[in-house]
This record gives C-alpha cells, sequence and structure tokens, in this order.
C-alpha cells in the first residue's frame, strides 16, 4: 500500500517529464507548481469545501444522533437506515439526484451547491460515530445531572456533548477527507468558478499529468504526516498530565 506513495515521492524530484523514466535529480516540478495560481486556487476550494461540509455535517449529525436516542418510535430503525443511505447510494446517482435537484429549484451551480451536496453525503458518517459513541454511554450521568437542577439543554452542554466530542471530532475528520478527495458527485454540481483540486487533476488527465502533481501529493502527504505527529504528540503530553 505504501509503495505507490513512495514512487510519487521519488518521481516528484524527477528531472524528466515521463513519470515512468528517471532523468535526474530535480526541483523545478516544485518550482513549477509554485508558480501556478490555479492549482492552489483549487486546493483553497477543496480545502474550504472540505471544512464547511464537514462542520456542518457535525452540527446536523450530532443532533441526529441525540435527538435519535431520546426518542422511542415505532419506525425509529426505519428512520436511522434512511439517514444513513448516501453512503451506500453510487455517487453517480447521487451527483444526478443533486443536479436535478438544484437545476429544479434555480440554485446557481458553485460553491454553494457545491457544500449542500457534500454535506448531505457527509452526515451519515459523523451521525453513525455520534450514535455509536451514545450507545456506551452511561445514561445516568445526564438524570444525575438534571436532579442536581440541569436543564436538559445545560446537561448537554457540561455532561454529553464534552463525552461525544471525540466521535464528533472522528466524524468530521472522516467528512473532511471523502469531500476533499471526491470527484463523482462534485462533476455534477460544481460551477465554472468552483473547480477544486480533484476536478483540476481529473481534468489534466486529458492532457497529461507532468511530475508538478507528484510534487503536490509529496507536499500534503508530509503536512498530513505533520499534523497526525503534532496530534499524537498533544495527546501523550495530556496523558502524561
Amino acid at each position: 500500500m505504501y509503495v505507490p506513495i513512495v514512487l510519487v515521492i521519488i518521481y516528484s524530484f524527477n528531472e524528466s517529464k515521463i513519470s515512468s523514466v528517471w532523468d535526474g535529480f530535480s526541483l523545478k516540478w516544485y518550482v513549477d507548481l509554485f508558480k501556478d495560481e490555479s492549482m492552489f486556487e483549487a486546493l483553497l476550494n477543496s480545502i474550504v469545501l472540505g471544512l464547511s461540509s464537514s462542520f456542518a455535517a457535525a452540527i446536523i449529525g450530532t443532533l441526529g444522533a441525540v435527538g435519535s436516542s431520546k426518542v422511542e418510535l415505532k419506525g425509529k430503525g426505519i428512520v436511522e437506515y434512511i439517514s444513513t443511505l448516501p453512503i451506500m447510494i453510487p455517487e453517480i446517482i447521487l451527483g444526478m439526484v443533486f443536479m436535478a435537484f438544484f437545476s429544479l429549484i434555480g440554485l446557481p451551480f458553485g460553491m454553494t451547491t457545491l457544500i449542500i451536496a457534500h454535506t448531505a453525503f457527509c452526515i451519515p458518517y459523523v451521525f453513525m460515530m455520534v450514535k455509536a459513541r451514545l450507545v456506551g454511554m452511561d445514561k445516568s450521568l445526564e438524570e444525575a445531572a438534571q436532579d442536581l437542577g440541569a436543564s436538559k439543554v445545560r446537561a448537554f452542554f457540561d455532561i454529553i456533548l464534552p463525552l461525544i466530542i471525540p466521535a464528533i471530532a472522528s466524524g468530521m475528520l472522516l467528512s473532511f477527507a471523502m469531500s476533499f478527495d471526491d470527484v463523482i458527485i462534485s462533476v455534477f454540481v460544481t460551477g465554472v468558478n468552483s473547480n477544486t483540486l480533484p476536478l483540476k487533476i481529473y481534468s489534466q488527465l486529458k492532457t497529461g499529468v507532468t511530475p508538478k502533481i507528484n510534487a503536490l501529493c509529496t507536499l500534503m502527504f508530509f503536512v498530513t504526516v505533520l499534523i497526525c505527529s503534532l496530534s499524537a504528540l498533544l495527546g501523550r503530553e495530556k496523558k502524561k498530565q
């Protein structure tokens, strides 16, 4: 699994334009990358899209999971099953549905439609994470808070929310990754002026992808490793405290 990643990193320093041929060490693809404003604009769009959709999905998914845990209905299982359907439906179908819906209501295609569509298929990830955490949580904690005079809202923010934050964070990270990588749904709902990084790279496949993409992937990989390392380091420091 890691061999392709290593090869991408190695060939990002390749002098040759052909990725399969090693023609000497060079940093020219990194220089070309930092000169390409459109590439970084697409990267920024993908980051904004991922953050926006994962944050919105976290709010909606958390409220849905908490509400579902407190309501007892005969059709509760069906509602929860429907809530996770976007994960099981093929993305090409979701993309066509979103495109038809946005066209029907007359909403211009662009970043707004991208955020709405990505939020819709990211909600189930947060919903399932938070729901699983709530199942294993001791309900007597909330009941004890209410017995001591706390309102339901106060009990939620003081007791429930701190306990489910790790699940919310996990759901948001997974949602961000799914949104950042998405191509199929984005193709159907994107606008002319709202290009994302996956769409940018996909469009370049028609004319040929240069090692400049390898350079971008290498930088993104090391940034990801750095963030994960810092997160693990902070986690160890908290455990020591």
